[in-house]
């Protein structure tokens, strides 16, 4: 049985918190495909880092895979929301699959960044972390067959920055993963302006909005609280970096990728226990661990106030143009 804490913490809740404009696209997307097309339909990795939400659309018929060559030639593949590179869209065009793309539209944005700084013969440096989707994505929107003297570089720290040699430090630009901690990646961009004081900028910052929101709200909420609790599965980047931000701000912070991973003897001594949830969560595992903290102690819940997201992205006409095959 579990332990009931002394005390009745409150529970905060952050917000904005879990989904984005481009989880929720990319989600629809693979339904719509299901709809439209019948199972079984492939996805390049997980569509979004959420083990819930891959686990309901692999019950409804999807069949997620690492590697093209697992996909039989001439069926329907949709791109994950990290983005894919070039070599990736060449292949699938290659085996005759029809594909569906659930780049985040914003991901889609430092690509095209990418390639406009490529054309103004620059090298670049990409800010993000090394394994990830986006990053391999976005890094590989260098063609093998481009010109080879114009190099893309992976920087994680500022210490990767110091142990960095380019070969033209008047013609380097960067770009940043979109899901990074904004602290984090400020402190690289510092270090990269200092030793490279040329570096040319995005227009625009590549940190999401959403990703920003969230950090920003688990800011203000963490300043009154003793624990914060950040709902998201282990690979999900956006979630990791709400916990850090937490942790941050000298707050005991915990992820968990559902109600299961609670322990009461977190919440003992607390008197305010902060909720978040990655921008690939789904509001019902937040609604879960709510319900699971009261079962352990907790009391009333308090809902912050934050900023409203109205962003909403365009489906691909690809998808929507399609009949409907199952009709």
């Amino acid at each position: 049985m579990s332990q009931k804490v002394e005390i009745a913490p409150e529970i905060v809740l952050a917000n904005p918190r879990g989904f984005c404009a481009g989880v929720d696209r990319a989600i629809i997307i693979v339904e719509q495909a299901l709809e439209k097309f019948g199972a079984p339909i492939y996805v390049r990795n997980e569509v979004v880092h959420n083990k819930f939400v891959v686990d309901e659309l692999r019950a409804k018929g999807a069949i997620f895979v690492h590697h093209l060559d697992e996909i039989p030639t001439g069926s329907t593949v949709i791109f994950s929301a990290h983005g894919v590179s070039k070599a990736i869209r060449a292949e699938a065009e290659s085996r005759g699959l029809t594909a569906f793309d659930a780049t985040c539209p914003l991901v889609t944005k430092v690509h095209i960044e990418v390639a406009k700084m490529r054309k103004a013969g620059m090298e670049i440096v990409m800010i993000g972390h090394k394994g990830h989707p986006e990053v391999e994505g976005t890094m590989g929107q260098i063609d093998e067959t481009e010109d080879t003297s114009l190099a893309m570089y992976l920087v994680e720290t500022p210490n990767d920055v110091t142990k960095l040699t380019v070969k033209n430090a008047e013609k380097l630009a960067f770009v940043t993963q979109t899901t990074l901690s904004m602290d984090d990646a400020a402190l690289v961009i510092k270090a990269l302006q200092a030793k490279f004081p040329n570096i040319h900028a995005p227009k625009s910052d590549d940190i999401c909005y959403a990703t920003q929101n969230r950090q920003d709200a688990v800011k203000i909420m963490a300043k009154d609280c003793d624990l914060v609790i950040v709902v998201g599965s282990p690979n999900s980047s956006n979630s990791n970096r709400l916990r850090e931000v937490a942790q941050n701000q000298g707050v005991e912070a915990y992820m968990v990728d559902n109600a299961s991973y609670l322990k009461a003897e977190w919440l003992i001594g607390k008197k305010k226990v902060g909720v978040s949830a990655g921008a690939s969560a789904p509001e019902i595992l937040v609604k879960a661990v709510i319900a699971t903290l009261q079962q352990m102690g907790a009391s009333q819940v308090q809902e912050l106030q934050g900023v409203v997201e109205s962003v909403v992205f365009q489906l691909p006409k690809n998808l929507t143009s399609a009949p409907n095959k199952t009709a």
